[in-house]
Parts: structure tokens; sequence; C-alpha cells
């Protein structure tokens, strides 16, 4: 009896992942990865659940929301923060510069103009930039206050 509930077991865990394999992969397009606020934003075409023969958008938006990060993410000492704001035109913006011919024209565009990069808040570490605090340091009876790294991969070479 139990070799036959574990035939069972086994054959429904491969058809399964045969069915969950097989599915059409369909291409979906990354909107917008923001690290920094922990949100990614991807779209892709799928069939209408009304009417089959037309196509829709599929949006998908995941957030991580990091509930142990501290409201200055390079204060230790600083309280939790417990206030997060996403806006979807935030997340989605694209600043880097492209250029785009019009009328034989080339012109260096962007694709928003809300760029101000001094405004964003930050809800994790950017792991491609360096952040450091000053902390005390017990040394032969003294204390110290030494500038450490928080992100070391990023503050220094290989």
């Amino acid at each position: 009896m139990k070799k036959h509930l574990l035939f069972w077991g086994v054959l429904a865990i491969f058809i399964k992942a045969v069915l969950v394999t097989a599915q059409d992969k369909e291409e979906v397009t990354v909107l917008a990865n923001n690290k920094c606020k922990c949100a990614r934003v991807t779209s892709r075409i799928i069939p209408s659940p009304e009417d089959p023969s037309e196509d829709v958008v599929e949006r998908n938006i995941r957030i991580i929301v990091p509930l142990t990060n501290r409201e200055n993410i390079s204060d230790p000492t600083s309280p939790l923060r417990t206030k997060f704001v996403y806006h979807l035109s935030d997340l989605c913006k694209r600043c880097e510069p492209t250029e785009v011919e019009l009328e034989n024209q080339v012109f260096t565009v962007t694709q928003s103009n809300i760029c101000d990069e001094d405004n964003e808040v930050c809800y994790t570490y950017d792991r491609n930039k360096c952040y450091t605090n000053r902390v005390p340091f017990s040394y032969d009876g003294k204390i110290i206050m030494v500038e450490t790294a928080l992100t070391p991969e990023s503050c220094y070479p290989d």
C-alpha cells in the first residue's frame, strides 16, 4: 500500500513538473527594477480572460518591504522606518539620456522630466554605492571614533 501511494505521489509531482516546464515561455518586459526602493515592475502580453482573441497587457508589481531598516540607512541608531511611499511614476522613470532621430536630426532626450536624484529616498542599501558611518571603537582601553564601511563590497576595490 505504501509503495502504491509513493508511486502516485511521485507520478503527480512528475506530471506537475512537466506541465510547469511545458508552459509557453511568454516574454516579460522589465519596466523598472529599482533596487533602492526594493521594487520591480514587469509587464507581458497575455490573452484576454474575457475574449481570448484579444491580447491585454498584464502588469506585475513586486515590492519587498524591508521592515527592519532604519529611517537613515547609514545610521544604525536612527529609529526603524515605519512609512514606505511608492509612486509608480517614480519607479518607472528613465533618466538615462538616449539619442533619438527626428527628421534627420539627432536629439539627446530622457524619458522623464522628474529626474531629481537628490529627492530619492532609499529603503535599502544601493550595493553600487559606498556607505560609511562613524562608530566607537575600543582599543587599548581608549574609545575612539573610526569611519567604517557599511557596504564593504562597494567601498573597497578587489
